[in-house]
């Protein structure tokens, strides 16, 4: 990536307008002065930056290397750092560390051209007042120092901190550089090291699993597996003992004591997927683990207690289901302390090309074969699309195209973009004109094609769970094995 430098255009129309002859860009308090440290090989950079945040009562040092820095801050009291992360002889993650250690109570801002979820993570655990794409930071920077020194005024008033943060062990899987993705992991790295509930929501597909991950892999509990269970896919007379355990002959079928999810996870994670899915007796169960972490195993009056995290996860908007009556409102903001909304694939163009890569990768690692690549029309053909099953379509929509090409460039017409509308132009009609055509061609009555294909759909967007497919569909579970397509059919 070409990496533009916005400081230079808006230095030189500055400059023009005479706006840095003795002009402060500040409104700064009757404090002491303030003292900023800039960290950056760029001499360019810093010659601007040098120049845009000029003002009375801050002082502006600056080096390009991340010793220099550190003698820099071993000599002068410095408020605030805005250091790049790619520096000699270590990162700027590494210098964080070090200034944290060594100055607990300086602010620390990094910068990057594309940073990745782990260096958003890391830092924001390590301590990182925030993590900045550079491309945009010449239109933000002046905003953001003054809200690092808004801080310190504050921290001022309140006395200093002696709060430390803990080390960072761990790694994530989550791909992509969009703001919107950026945001996200910065919350994920400061709730991380609590043990507060998190409920992730957003669309089916956008990725809710791996945000919980990465909550427990960045957390002190990580040293503990993280167990999973999809409330959706357990029977409802099931479920109440696939979480908490039940008692030799409490139920038909209960032939031993067996110890629940609360047990096993004791001392770690328990995520719960599709959490709006839980029934009224189990929601009243896990309200009590929540309140007091007590329960009881199914037919047993014993209480147990267990220390347990836990992430939640729904697309569903379970602040209607509250207001439905189908939630229990003093679960719901139990389990809503800190809430990690994912945007939908949609919303994060920039991350679409750089998705379908790594899932290129990721199959020819898988079968062991040369990697397919896509040519700029075909990651525009995919940036067209609305993408109504997020990552998780584009992923198979990756594998369908693997499959079917006969070469190892991949364009346009070798990615079928069949299922979901796209934003490049197609209407409904378009659409139905495609399935009844495709009906005739099958044998079929138009009608039994599109629910035949619409089942499909719900499945392969439910991860073949019938319950969720149910769901998405809108009818009840029985009429959907009604209506599932036969062996003749497929």
């Amino acid at each position: 990536m070409t990496f533009r430098k916005p400081w230079k255009i808006i230095l030189a129309v500055t400059a023009a307008s005479g706006e840095f002859k003795a002009k402060p860009h500040f409104h700064l308090k009757d404090t002491p002065e303030n003292t900023l440290l800039l960290v950056d090989p760029d001499h360019d950079y810093l010659d601007w930056a040098t120049k845009h945040l000029a003002a009375d009562g801050l002082k502006i040092l600056r080096c390009d290397s991340a010793d220099k820095a550190l003698k820099v801050i071993e000599k002068i009291s410095v408020d605030l750092v805005i250091s790049d992360i790619k520096l000699d002889p270590f990162d700027g993650v590494e210098l964080l560390t070090k200034i944290r250690a060594n100055s607990p109570d300086t602010i620390v801002m990094l910068t990057a051209v594309s940073p990745s979820t782990i260096q958003i993570i890391e830092a924001t655990q390590k301590g990182a007042h925030d993590v900045l794409r550079k491309e945009s930071v010449g239109f933000e920077l002046r905003k953001i120092v003054e809200s690092g020194l808004q801080t310190i005024d504050q921290r001022r008033e309140l006395g200093p901190s002696s709060r430390e943060l803990p080390g960072l062990v761990g790694k994530t899987s989550i791909v992509g550089v969009s703001r919107p993705l950026q945001d996200v992991m910065k919350i994920v790295g400061r709730v991380a090291r609590s043990d507060a509930p998190v409920l992730v929501s957003g669309e089916s597909g956008t990725g809710k699993e791996l945000i919980a991950r990465s909550v427990h892999e960045y957390s002190p509990r990580r040293k503990k597996e993280m167990l999973v269970i999809n409330c959706g896919a357990i029977p409802d007379n099931l479920l109440e003992s696939e979480l908490f355990g039940h008692e030799k002959g409490s139920f038909t079928g209960a032939i031993a004591r067996r110890p629940g999810r609360f047990e096993d996870c004791h001392e770690s994670t328990l995520f719960l997927d599709e959490v709006g899915d839980l029934p009224p007796s189990v929601q009243v169960k896990l309200l009590r683990v929540l309140q007091d972490g007590t329960y009881s195993r199914v037919g047993s009056n014993e209480v147990l207690k267990s220390d347990v995290r836990i992430v939640t996860a729904t697309n569903k908007d379970l602040a209607s289901e509250v207001s439905a009556g189908r939630f229990r409102e003093d679960l719901y903001y139990r389990l809503n302390v800190v809430e990690v909304s994912l945007p939908a694939l949609r919303e994060r163009q920039e991350d679409i090309g750089i998705l379908a890569e790594f899932f290129l990768d990721r199959i020819a690692r898988k079968n062991g074969t040369a990697r397919m690549r896509l040519t700029g029309e075909a990651v525009e053909h995919l940036q067209k699309h609305n993408w109504p099953g997020n990552v998780r379509e584009l992923e198979n929509t990756m594998a369908r195209a693997c499959a079917l090409s006969l070469n190892d460039i991949l364009l346009p017409e070798d990615i079928p973009l069949g299922r979901g509308p796209s934003t490049g132009g197609g209407t409904l009609n378009d659409s139905l004109a495609v399935l009844i055509e495709s009906s005739a061609k099958n044998g079929q009555s138009a009608l039994s094609f599109a629910r035949n294909e619409l089942i499909r759909y719900a499945l392969d967007q439910s991860e073949d769970d019938p319950k969720e497919a149910a769901r998405l569909l809108g009818v009840s579970l029985p009429t959907l094995r009604k209506w599932m397509p036969s062996e003749s059919d497929v």
